[in-house]
């Protein structure tokens, strides 16, 4: 059983008590969504294990390709969560015996563990969600509407949330969330959703192309199209 042999063998593989947890972050239906995981009846964060040859960045950059199939990602550094008491014997009893697996005290798993959290922004379009081998199910949600999460992965989704709306202040990294051509419409209601919040639109978009970020895209005329077509905009090449 691969599980078995995980829990049994695989902590020789990897750097003892420390994790990563990823808090994988897409838009879509004008909504801010996160990638989670289901166990049983609980959902949490994708993560993984760093293992002994590579590098605490190395690894979180590996957990997010084998979650989404990305090779160049938006990833940043969140924090570092480890409680004294951050360890989750019981979850992981609970599910194991759910499996009709055995069950022992001295898995490595059980012990206590201090994670290092990064946040990643992606187009929910480009990526293709890969469950691991533990997990049942792997989907998006609203960041309004969580379902019931596993150990402390609340608490990060909430820190990843305000740290997303502190470092849209000091930069501009939202169109990572989008495809490559977006109109200004859309990353006004995009910022809107993050920040939770309304936002002028004519001093929005004054302030977004003062940045010097973006091409603008030569207008395509729309034959039987109402109204007028906005243009649309692409993040400039290095």
């Amino acid at each position: 059983m691969e599980i078995i042999k995980f829990l049994e063998k695989a902590n020789k593989q990897f750097l003892p008590n420390l994790s990563i947890d990823l808090v994988i972050i897409g838009y879509q239906n004008n909504k801010l969504k996160c990638l989670l995981l289901q166990i049983d009846e609980k959902w949490l964060l994708p993560g993984g294990y760093i293992k002994n040859s590579e590098s605490v960045d190395d690894a979180a950059i590996r957990i997010l390709k084998e979650r989404t199939g990305l090779d160049n990602p938006h990833l940043k550094f969140l924090s570092v969560f480890g409680n004294r008491d951050r360890q989750f014997k019981n979850e992981w009893k609970e599910f194991i015996k759910n499996n009709n697996l055995d069950w022992k005290d001295d898995y490595w798993v059980n012990n206590r563990f201090v994670t290092l959290t990064y946040y990643s922004l992606v187009n929910i379009a480009e990526i293709h969600p890969t469950p691991g081998i533990m997990d049942e199910a792997i989907s998006w949600f609203d960041f309004d509407d969580l379902p019931e999460i596993w150990m402390d992965h609340r608490s990060i989704l909430t820190k990843a949330r305000n740290r997303l709306k502190e470092d849209l202040k000091h930069e501009q990294l939202t169109y990572n969330l989008l495809p490559d051509k977006f109109t200004m419409p859309e990353l006004h209601q995009l910022h809107q959703a993050i920040l939770e919040e309304k936002l002028d639109r004519s001093r929005f978009q004054k302030k977004i192309l003062s940045t010097g970020l973006f091409d603008r895209l030569p207008k395509k005329s729309k034959k039987n199209s109402p109204g007028q077509n906005p243009y649309q905009y692409k993040i400039k090449s290095d």
